[in-house]
């Protein structure tokens, strides 16, 4: 399968998505790490893409989605962004409700 193909793939099927470096419970650098710390405290489970295990998808990401680093969230197939504004969602209250209402989604369907 063709990188983007998977990265699309990864995108479709997995309704809160971060692509980041390491995992959610071993970051391997802060901003992953404080991007998925906030995730986490919306208290729903969300899928990861650990780039660094992944050359391939890092390589390609970055030019799929127009967005240069990582970490990145996408949410129903939409980029929101990095870790800046990954924090300033969660830290104005925008995050947990987007991240519930999408939670909240799956598990009626």
């Amino acid at each position: 399968m063709e990188t983007i193909e998977k990265i699309k793939q990864q995108i479709a099927e997995n309704p809160i998505l971060i692509f980041m470096k390491g995992s959610p419970k071993l970051p391997s650098c802060g901003f992953s790490s404080q991007a998925s710390q906030a995730i986490m405290a919306c208290g729903e489970k969300f899928a990861y893409v650990d780039i660094l295990q992944n050359p391939d998808i890092r390589a390609e990401l970055p030019a799929y989605a127009n967005w240069p680093t990582f970490p990145q969230l996408w949410v129903e197939g939409e980029l929101i962004g990095g870790c800046d504004i990954i924090m300033e969602m969660y830290q104005q209250g925008e995050l947990a409700p987007l991240i519930k209402e999408v939670a909240a989604k799956q598990s009626q369907e």
